[in-house]
């Protein structure tokens, strides 16, 4: 029985894809863990909320329950350390915000310098629905004096508006007519 050339290499990719599959299946084991211990399940619940409260300042849009870089895990540690000291959620969340600022929190306070994170969005809401509200009106009213003008103030045209709007029209269509001719000829005479 002969090895060819494909069954080498077929084995040889087999054997990648297993290393692959078994070093990827060993990755969730390095994963990093939390596991600390608490007193209570009222100090766990309280550790939990807060970090998931925090946003992690190296991360983007990460909180700190979420992240594994280090300046997180340092600030789960500092966390749980509170939590366990017996401080108070208000304790702990100014003791963050004296260190990080109000970017650590994705709950930050409702102050001068937030204003425009806490009231912007609900102005805007509301100007945008103002305008989709006089934009569709004002369709409405356009849609109204279209489907019935007499309704609307405007009285049909008379015989002889009619007459003259038709003759305008009619000599528009053999202008157009004509010049069309013309091109025509033009366009036959080179060819």
């Amino acid at each position: 029985m002969s090895i060819t050339f494909a069954k080498i290499l077929h084995l040889i990719v087999r054997a990648m894809a297993m290393v692959l599959l078994v070093a990827g299946l060993s990755m969730s084991a390095w994963a990093n863990i939390d596991t600390y211990q608490f007193d209570n399940p009222r100090q766990e619940a309280q550790y939990r909320a807060l970090i998931e409260e925090f946003r992690c300042p190296k991360c983007q849009n990460q909180n700190l329950a979420g992240s594994d870089a280090p300046i997180a895990q340092d600030l789960k540690q500092k966390t749980y350390d509170m939590v366990k000291d017996g401080r108070s959620d208000a304790e702990i969340r100014q003791y963050m915000n004296e260190r990080y600022g109000d970017f650590i929190s994705y709950k930050p306070p409702v102050r001068p310098s937030t204003w425009i994170l806490w009231f912007f969005p609900p102005v805007l809401l509301v100007f945008v629905m103002l305008a989709w509200f006089i934009r569709n009106r004002n369709s409405s009213k356009r849609a109204a004096v279209i489907a019935n003008p007499i309704e609307e103030g405007y009285a049909p045209l008379s015989a002889a508006e009619q007459q003259r709007l038709q003759d305008l029209l009619n000599a528009n269509d053999n202008a157009a007519n004509a010049k069309t001719s013309e091109i025509n000829q033009a366009v036959a005479k080179e060819n």
